[in-house]
């Protein structure tokens, strides 16, 4: 999955910076929080009328917000910019094994699979459509690099090992371990040189992969912080009111000096966004929405702040 990036003038976002919170309507609350409880392992951290935050030991990692009767994402066929998928990075091949057995065991399908050289990866929706991936990392000394692209494909999973190293480990399933965070967010866009230019050259990503279809990209020699493509939704806009979407997520920058050197460029892009205090609102060419902000949401306190300046 080699190829040359494309010729963008640019300045490399500090190598820092991870993805870090993200925030979906669903059509029922009730029901969303019954899945990611039991099906993914997260833990409500925070409720409110219509609202929900969820995470990992006290780290929020996914907002909800209800939209009575909602249609689902539409996947597959024609489709709009927004989600493709959301990626839950587990700490080890074990906790992965250990989530795919309660999975299972919940009567669940087996999920879409893919090892990617430096992952592996499995597939599978909500409720509601939206996309989501539970993955783990292979050791970064494992990954190979050519001219500058990270080297991936999609292969099958060895399931029996996942369930076997879960087995060896001989611990039982309690949600999902701390250390458990947002991975990566895979996006899809209505034009891949428009997204190029905008989460490469004015962001300041690097691009790690670059298809005619599909572009990755990544801070600080990482695999992908951000996926995006155009398979179901090439010259689309966002969806109709009546879907549920992605509402945003953040772009977490190791400090007000790495947030305030994106800034500029997006400044000198002419580029509109709204500033509040150490965050900042700006969308893609797609209309998908991304807070910049210095530091990370730790606490049910700072995803609500995040909230707050949406």
């Amino acid at each position: 999955m080699t190829s040359t990036a494309p010729d963008h003038p640019t300045a490399t976002i500090d190598p820092g910076t991870e993805v870090g919170l993200l925030a979906l309507t669903v059509a029922d609350l009730e029901r969303s929080l019954t899945f990611y409880t039991a099906a993914i392992g997260l833990a409500v951290l925070e409720r409110s009328d219509g609202a929900a935050t969820l995470g990992v030991a006290g780290r929020p990692i996914l907002l909800l917000r209800e939209q009575p009767g909602a249609e689902p994402w539409p996947r597959g066929a024609r489709s709009y910019t927004g989600l493709y998928h959301f990626a839950i990075l587990l700490p080890t091949r074990a906790d992965l094994g250990r989530w795919l057995r309660n999975w299972l065991e919940l009567g669940f399908p087996l999920p879409g699979q893919g090892d990617h050289l430096v992952s592996e990866a499995l597939y599978l929706e909500d409720p509601d459509g939206h996309g989501i991936e539970m993955y783990r990392d292979r050791p970064r000394e494992e990954w190979q690099w050519s001219n500058g692209q990270v080297q991936m494909a999609t292969l099958p999973v060895d399931i029996r090992g996942l369930l076997r190293d879960a087995e060896e480990e001989g611990q039982p399933w309690s949600g999902l371990p701390e250390g458990t965070r947002l991975g990566h967010m895979h996006l899809q866009v209505s034009d891949i040189r428009q997204s190029a230019d905008f989460y490469h050259g004015v962001l300041g990503f690097d691009i790690v992969a670059h298809m005619p279809m599909a572009l990755f990209v990544s801070a600080g020699g990482y695999h992908h912080h951000i996926g995006m493509n155009v398979w179901h939704s090439r010259g689309a806009g966002p969806a109709p009111a009546e879907f549920v979407r992605l509402r945003y997520f953040t772009v977490d920058l190791p400090s007000r000096e790495a947030l305030q050197a994106v800034v500029a460029r997006i400044d000198a892009a002419g580029i509109a966004h709204r500033q509040a205090g150490d965050r900042v609102v700006v969308q893609d060419p797609s209309g998908n929405t991304l807070v910049l902000q210095a530091g990370r949401a730790l606490s049910v306190a700072d995803a609500a702040a995040i909230e707050g300046s949406i």
